[in-house]
């Protein structure tokens, strides 16, 4: 088991160790309010993990508390690690950002693109270009969310089963297949929308390196990088450690939620978009890696270097077109970051301008959350990165993330 240790009190590496402690008494509060089980949140700056900090129930029907070992539903912060694999592959030449994804799925060939009518009598147009790759890794290639509920594609994909928390009885392979017989919602390349496409390129992964998702992933980034007990879900004898999952009831409340977990059996379908689970101790591990430190380039940790920092680099800058940001092109769905004076690299979001972002951060961070309201975001310009997990649905419940970034950014000193 990877394990959580501070390794620097917070004045060493420029931070401010009683602003950091208000971190507790903001968040304790929505516990104590009952707005959530409970919570952990990590800090690190200069490459060292300089507070950690945890408060109330994994479970609070069972009375377990939250431990550093805990285990949490990643959700969508399971993209940058699909995005990580891919561009491992890509540094190998298995394809180029450019290349069509039929290469690999081929019912992705000839699609068509949705310019009218209803979901049952769509009325569609062929594409002016193939999806590639890159628009996977951008989430600009016309593929969208069941769970959107704003379009007629939308419904589309919710009667083929494919929902929040709920997905029809196909693997990857086959999920792909039926994505791709749907319309897109727009020409590829040509606009912004939060979608299926990671899981996607979780199966451009499978075809280009012929393995499993899973298996990939646990022989080339969670062993070499000692994330030991990230998974597509919890083992058997990590159930006592799996948090108990949570939705917002009456009055603000947080109510037990299993009919919409799924990380207690192996899944029929490996979600390179939102399948994984995982310790603070294996999220910090991974999120180490992509910033660089005084012993060792981002993309490398621990001698183990999975890519080169140009790479990590190219990832985050912004890929809009345009140098646009996502208030300019993206479409006005659910997505796990704000709209304006944010761009999107390769798997994640990326702070273009402070002022339109209008909150704290630096330009050129990288960052990304999960449904139940976990979320990290690395600061190359401040040497930061910090990690946030619980487990409440869904994660627009309450602005967490932007409480917790000015909490951080306060404690700054130097």
């Amino acid at each position: 088991m990877s394990e959580l240790k501070v390794e620097a009190d917070p004045a060493e590496v420029g931070l401010d160790a009683e602003r950091l402690r208000r971190i507790d008494a903001r968040f304790a509060r929505y516990v104590d309010e009952g707005k959530l089980a409970g919570w952990l949140v990590t800090v690190s700056k200069h490459g060292r993990l300089a507070y950690v900090s945890r408060h109330g129930q994994r479970d609070n029907e069972a009375g377990l508390p939250v431990e550093t070992d805990t285990l949490w539903r990643l959700y969508s912060m399971t993209k940058p690690v699909t995005s990580v694999a891919a561009m491992m592959l890509y540094e190998e030449g298995a394809f180029q950002l450019t290349d069509p994804v039929s290469d690999f799925i081929p019912s992705f060939a000839d699609v068509r693109v949705y310019s009218g009518g209803s979901d049952l009598r769509p009325v569609t147009v062929p594409a002016t270009e193939p999806v590639r790759i890159w628009h996977l890794l951008t989430h600009t290639s016309g593929l969208t969310y069941g769970f959107h509920r704003n379009h007629p594609v939308d419904s589309m994909y919710r009667a083929a089963g494919f929902d929040l928390g709920v997905k029809p009885a196909v693997d990857l392979a086959r999920a792909c297949d039926i994505w791709a017989g749907f319309p897109l919602l727009f020409q590829p390349g040509s606009e912004w929308a939060y979608s299926v496409a990671t899981d996607v390129l979780g199966r451009v992964v499978e075809v280009a390196s012929g393995q499993r998702l899973d298996e990939f992933f646990a022989q080339r980034i969670f062993g070499p990088l000692g994330m030991t007990d990230a998974g597509f879900c919890a083992r058997a004898e990590q159930l006592p450690r799996l948090a108990a999952l949570y939705a917002r009831g009456p009055g603000g409340t947080a109510v037990r939620a299993d009919a919409l977990d799924e990380a207690k059996e192996p899944p029929m379908m490996l979600s390179g978009g939102g399948g994984l689970v995982g310790t603070a101790a294996d999220y910090h591990r991974f999120t180490q890696m992509l910033l660089s430190r005084p012993e060792s380039p981002a993309g490398e940790l621990d001698g183990v270097k999975l890519l080169s920092p140009r790479t990590v680099a190219y990832m985050g800058s912004n890929h809009l077109p345009g140098g646009a940001d996502l208030e300019a092109i993206g479409r006005r769905l659910f997505a796990e970051t704000p709209y304006h004076g944010i761009g999107f690299g390769l798997g994640f979001a990326v702070v273009l301008d402070l002022a339109k972002r209008q909150g704290h951060g630096s330009p050129g961070e990288f960052y990304w959350g999960g449904a139940a309201s976990t979320a990290f975001w690395c600061d190359p310009e401040e040497d930061l990165f910090v990690i946030f997990l619980t487990q409440l649905m869904p994660s627009s419940t309450y602005n967490f993330r932007g409480q917790l970034r000015s909490l951080v950014y306060a404690a700054i000193e130097e």
